[in-house]
């Protein structure tokens, strides 16, 4: 049988313990059987391992064999600079996996987190004697004694309580403090009033219990085994490069393999085949775009750091851009987590409480402010938070009552009440307040006017209606009622730690009823239109709340969450489906679920993946670590959440605000649509770069442009040019599109297009005409054999590779936009677009005209008038581009009127 369902007699045989505890002996025992009370890794990835992976995914392995065969060719063939290739290459990847690994390795915190959760000290009974002890020492069968404020150290089975009230919102998802008894319960386990959990706190009051599990056992424990199960996968960024660099490397490998058999085929010698087979394959493989990839998105989480959104993973920032659905909490993130009283219904009418006229000995106020746990200290308002709005409301409108309380029947859930008895003056008052449907039966009488009348019907269908009225506001209806005369005398005149606990019977009948009180935890104020930009970008809001029903679809119909009739799932329904049925409910347009445990907000997100949704989910209590982390983006909250949570997100709001998410959304959109053209910026560079390789061996001219020129550009001109265009602004209307679909990849044939057939063409036009431009004003004639280390070659290589400069900055302008003009969007918009090209300028100055760039590159100073002579092919890229994009417009705007 469960512990829960036994008398504590029978719970403490089964244990083999008792009240008196256990003896040492036998707890060291159990001990050693079962281990320290402390939450275990199932499975970690060491952190060496983790930076070695950076090492070891796809792009990594390709430059780790472009720079094994460039050794390799300085090894068998030295004297070509092979070597110093080789050295660029694997510092690429050395530079691009530190700083990757910095920008993630916290990622994986939360088992940590889940044992800074347990208490350090507690107080337990063994053989008869109180004394404390370190939590991780705590037993099955020990008796802990609980408190205000503590932290329950395991699962516990109550033997005793008083008043003893525990918050389990960062286990459950409950908001409110939940009132604990010792009486047996045939429940379910996570539902019983006799059981405590580890992790969770005790409000108010106290108590004792048995120890019935730790560690592991208990159910923080087997959070901590579901999370650290769940598999993140890859995200939709990773998967991207991943099958951008492998198109690339099919590409690079097959035309390299291409014209090393061709080279052959018209007579070239292998060492020359070689160097021009590697040479044609460092030049179609970016070198640059994988860490100009991860300092874009570096740069977006610094942006978005300001924008109150922490990212933890890198690629979780564009990934924010692709969800199509996020299943967010209520209390919190749509709302301010304020409970604040806004209505009041008393003598048949309902006002707002800033309108409300206190009366004489105003009843109502006095049951407000005095059947209540509430209290200032430190000048702070200290409690439930219902409990304190109440409080507020009632010190805002009466002020201080000087009144003792005598007794108190605590709130449970079966009455649904609370009562107070109460001495003002020399007259004793009994105070209820709760549930409208427990509150109006035990009422005989009403107060209207001041004056008390006889019940009847008229006012039991007024009274219901403005109750029904003010739930439909998506209020929190509370009813209040009195009556005069009964209780028990207080027994002196000092403090009552725990009052006396009357019969409820006698005491909550023939009540007066005196009104209701509706609160709100209002909406932010942001929230309508982050939704409006939701329902405009295509991206599905669903409500995942502990919250009921009712309640849950007025707030959501309030800030404009849903707008016709939704579907709504409770907690217990979504048990009994099975996942056809769930699928079935989840295609709805607007889905509410209410009354939902950590299981169930994991059940939907896993049914959404398999049906091909990106799913961004909220959390901030330990109960939602697993779905958090099993979601594309787990969101957690940055001032209400738990330790947990957050180490189990990739992003951490820390303003707790919907709209948040939905400007991070935004934000990743903008990251995809950057990357994009920084990709195509990179891409274009690509040809001029392969280009002279292939002119070199079908023509038999002296080699135009060096594998080290080559990475001159990749990793070096090009670099900050494309972190500008990292930065661009959102273009307009870019939350007014769908989510991309999964079949769309960032390397699609129209990005190849434009970059490799009409951007990249241009540009090899360019660094092919200033080479043989030098070479003929030098009098070389076609067919001379040159050295590589004549003047008049290096010279001619050096105005190649300017070309190629002076084209890259026609072309960072033309990738500004896909398909709008550049001067729709400001020229000068994106001022660090000015200080790539002044960096890109700098380098290339330094790469031209100073002795250390001259060696390391192979380069030759050159006259000026000759950029005067290249620079008029930046202009022809940059218009002939806008050119292309004027045509591109009229052809979708023909499109969209057929």
């Amino acid at each position: 049988m469960r512990i829960n369902s036994l008398a504590k007699e029978e719970a403490l045989r089964q244990l083999v313990s008792a009240e008196e505890g256990l003896s040492e002996a036998e707890a060291a025992k159990r001990l050693a059987e079962n281990g320290f009370n402390e939450i275990r890794e199932v499975h970690r990835t060491h952190l060496s391992l983790r930076f070695l992976s950076q090492f070891t995914h796809f792009l990594a392995i390709l430059l780790w064999i472009g720079a094994g065969l460039a050794f390799l060719s300085d090894y068998l063939h030295p004297g070509e600079g092979m070597a110093m290739l080789g050295f660029a290459i694997v510092g690429v990847i050395l530079i691009n996996a530190v700083f990757t690994f910095i920008q993630e390795y916290r990622a994986e915190k939360a088992l940590e987190a889940l044992k800074k959760l347990l208490p350090f000290q507690v107080r337990i009974m063994r053989e008869g004697k109180e004394k404390q002890i370190h939590s991780r020492e705590i037993v099955p069968g020990d008796i802990v004694f609980l408190s205000e404020g503590d932290r329950i150290p395991a699962d516990i089975r109550l033997l005793e309580s008083s008043l003893l009230k525990v918050n389990n919102a960062s286990l459950t998802g409950e908001s409110e403090a939940r009132l604990r008894d010792h009486d047996p319960f045939q429940g379910e386990l996570i539902e019983s009033p006799n059981i405590v959990f580890a992790g969770t706190t005790v409000t108010s009051g106290s108590g004792k219990g048995l120890v019935f599990a730790t560690g592991m056992s208990t159910e923080f424990g087997r959070i901590a085994h579901l999370t650290s199960a769940v598999e993140s996968g890859l995200s939709p960024l990773q998967k991207e490069i991943v099958k951008a660099t492998r198109v690339v490397a099919t590409i690079a490998a097959l035309v390299g393999i291409f014209f090393f058999a061709l080279g052959f085929a018209i007579g070239r010698d292998f060492w020359d085949n070689f160097i021009f087979a590697i040479g044609i394959t460092v030049a179609l493989i970016p070198e640059g775009m994988l860490p100009t990839v991860t300092l874009a998105l570096a740069m977006a989480s610094q942006r978005m750091a300001k924008r109150m959104a922490l990212i933890k993973n890198l690629s979780s920032v564009e990934t924010l851009g692709c969800v199509t659905v996020i299943c967010t909490d209520k209390t919190g993130t749509l709302t301010q987590n304020r409970m604040a009283a806004s209505k009041i219904w008393t003598d048949n009418r309902t006002i707002e409480t800033k309108d409300y006229q206190p009366q004489n000995a105003d009843m109502l106020m006095y049951a407000a402010l005095l059947c209540n746990n509430a209290r200032i200290v430190d000048n702070a308002y200290k409690g439930d938070p219902t409990e304190t709005a109440l409080l507020r409301l009632a010190r805002e409108t009466i002020g201080n009552v000087a009144a003792k309380r005598i007794s108190e029947i605590p709130f449970d859930s079966d009455r649904k009440r609370m009562s107070t008895v109460n001495r003002i003056g020399d007259r004793q008052y009994v105070f209820s307040k709760g549930a409208m449907e427990n509150i109006l039966p035990a009422c005989s009488r009403f107060l209207l006017d001041g004056a008390v009348q006889e019940m009847d019907d008229a006012f039991r269908e007024k009274a219901i209606a403005a109750y029904h009225q003010l739930m439909d506001m998506g209020l929190r209806v509370l009813a209040f009622a009195y009556k005069e005369g009964s209780g028990q005398k207080a027994e002196g005149e000092g403090p009552i730690p725990h009052p006396p606990v009357p019969n409820p019977r006698s005491l909550e009948s023939d009540l007066v009823f005196l009104g209701l009180i509706g609160l709100e935890d209002p909406p932010r104020p942001e929230v309508p239109d982050a939704l409006t930009k939701c329902h405009g970008a295509g991206i599905r809001v669903i409500m995942i709340t502990g919250d009921g029903s009712r309640t849950a679809v007025a707030i959501a119909r309030e800030i404009g969450l849903v707008r016709g009739e939704p579907v709504v799932v409770e907690g217990a329904d979504f048990g009994k489906m099975d996942d056809r049925e769930l699928r079935e409910k989840l295609s709805a347009k607007e889905i509410i679920f209410a009354r939902m445990t950590p299981k169930h907000k994991m059940r939907v997100v896993t049914i959404l993946k398999e049906e091909g949704e990106r799913v961004a989910v909220t959390g901030d209590g330990v109960n939602d670590a697993p779905a958090l982390k099993k979601a594309d983006i787990g969101i957690s909250m940055g001032i209400s959440g738990t330790d947990v949570a957050k180490e189990a997100s990739d992003m951490v709001l820390l303003d707790d605000n919907f709209a948040t998410i939905v400007n991070a959304v935004e934000e990743g959109r903008t990251v995809y649509e950057n990357i994009r053209k920084f990709i195509t910026y990179i891409f274009a560079s690509n040809i001029p770069e392969a280009v002279p390789y292939i002119a070199y061996i079908l023509l038999k001219i002296p080699l135009p442009l060096t594998i080290m020129q080559i990475l001159a550009v990749d990793l070096g001109t090009d670099m900050l040019p494309a972190l500008a265009l990292g930065t661009e602004k959102p273009t307009p209307g870019i939350m007014k599109q769908p989510p991309r679909p999964r079949t769309e990849h960032m390397i699609d044939l129209a990005l190849i297009r434009r970059a490799y057939i009409f951007l990249g063409p241009i540009e090899a036009i360019a660094c092919m005409f200033g080479f043989f431009f030098v070479l003929s004003a030098g009098g070389w004639t076609w067919g001379t054999v040159i050295s590589p280390d004549n003047t008049l070659y290096m010279q001619a290589t050096t105005v190649c590779l300017t070309a190629i400069i002076i084209t890259q900055i026609g072309n960072v302008f033309a990738c500004r936009t896909s398909r709008e003009s550049v001067f729709s969007i400001g020229f000068f918009t994106n001022r660090l677009i000015f200080f790539g090209i002044a960096f890109e300028l700098a380098l290339q100055f330094f790469i031209v005209y100073h002795p250390w760039g001259n060696k390391i590159f192979t380069t030759h100073p050159i006259a000026m008038s000759i950029w005067l002579v290249l620079i008029p092919f930046a202009f022809l890229l940059f218009f002939a581009e806008e050119a292309r994009k004027a045509v591109v417009r009229r052809s979708q705007s023909a499109r969209s009127t057929l």
